[in-house]
């Protein structure tokens, strides 16, 4: 082969080449994209549920201790409330876990005196209150 058809076939082999590794880097960015925009998709659905959750949650305390009604402040409302809240809570990190097993653990002492005392009734208020400032921490963390 003469001396120019060999540097043109090293330039298209090189071309090709370049033109591969270029199409593998552009292919993972687009992938490990993706997955991370699927997770915050995620974390952001379940943090939206989770704070329609809490206020759910909060409505049934206020419910239950200001206005006596134990229709709209059902406790078995409530433990529902907290069993999704617990459920939702892993999709959002750890910090939101374990808020939302503090909360489980505050509503599980608190909820037979909550019509009664108003102790019981800020002691669970707090604990949503805490998580739900977790939630927005989660929130304020994606991009």
């Amino acid at each position: 082969m003469s001396g120019v058809t060999e540097t043109r076939l090293k330039v298209y082999q090189a071309t090709a080449l370049f033109s591969v590794l270029f199409a593998l880097v552009g292919f993972s960015y687009n992938v490990w994209r993706l997955e991370v925009t699927e997770h915050n998709s995620n974390v952001r659905e379940a943090s939206f549920e989770l704070l329609l959750q809490l206020a759910e949650l909060e409505q049934v305390v206020y419910a239950a201790h200001y206005d006596r009604d134990l229709e709209r402040g059902s406790p078995r409302d409530g433990w529902v409330k907290v069993g999704l809240i617990n459920d939702l809570s892993g999709t959002c990190g750890e910090a939101v876990v374990a808020s939302a097993a503090v909360l489980k653990a505050v509503w599980s002492s608190n909820w037979a005196q909550m019509a009664e005392q108003s102790s019981a009734t800020d002691a669970v208020v707090t604990a949503i209150d805490d998580t739900r400032a977790e939630v927005r921490a989660v929130l304020s963390t994606l991009n």
